[in-house]
């Protein structure tokens, strides 16, 4: 039987300087990104697209997940396949293309995760089960463009 999960999200904006919308350029980009019981987030917009560099953007954001998502599956396969990871580290990036007609959109994100594992033996069955974490990536599964992966794998010490 299938599951269903609901998330909810409060996002408040916080960029108001006087005028409220009346000129593209007289107003920030800045909000608040709140999840029950969670640490705020301060969001803006791209600095492409006049928001704050110091703050979160959404584009940051949906690479993130996918990294996160492919982080938490990947290392629930190594234990359960008895691979034991010692650190992980992903250097993810994302494509996006502009377009006049539809604003714009992901082509591409590649995730390169550096995994380092405890023994030699477990080298291929951690290669091969970056494969699988990607199938059963929730976010990945969700989105309309390619999510690719470049792992490398290391053994401690």
């Amino acid at each position: 039987m299938a599951k269903t999960h609901s998330y909810a999200t409060t996002v408040t904006w916080t960029g108001n300087t006087g005028d409220g919308t009346a000129s593209y350029r007289g107003y920030s980009r800045d909000h608040d990104v709140e999840v029950p019981g969670k640490p705020r987030l301060a969001g803006s917009a791209d600095p492409a697209f006049r928001g704050d560099p110091a703050r979160h953007n959404p584009e940051d954001l949906l690479v993130a997940s996918l990294s996160e998502c492919h982080l938490l599956w990947y290392l629930a396969l190594c234990s359960a396949a008895g691979v034991v990871v010692t650190s992980y580290r992903d250097e993810a990036s994302g494509t996006m293309v502009e377009d006049r007609e539809r604003g714009g959109r992901f082509t591409e994100v590649v995730l390169r995760p550096q995994v380092t594992v405890s023994a030699e033996s477990m080298l291929s069955k951690a290669a091969e089960l970056h494969e699988q974490a990607h199938a059963k990536c929730f976010i990945a599964n969700s989105v309309n463009f390619p999510v690719r992966h470049e792992p490398q794998i290391s053994v401690a010490g």
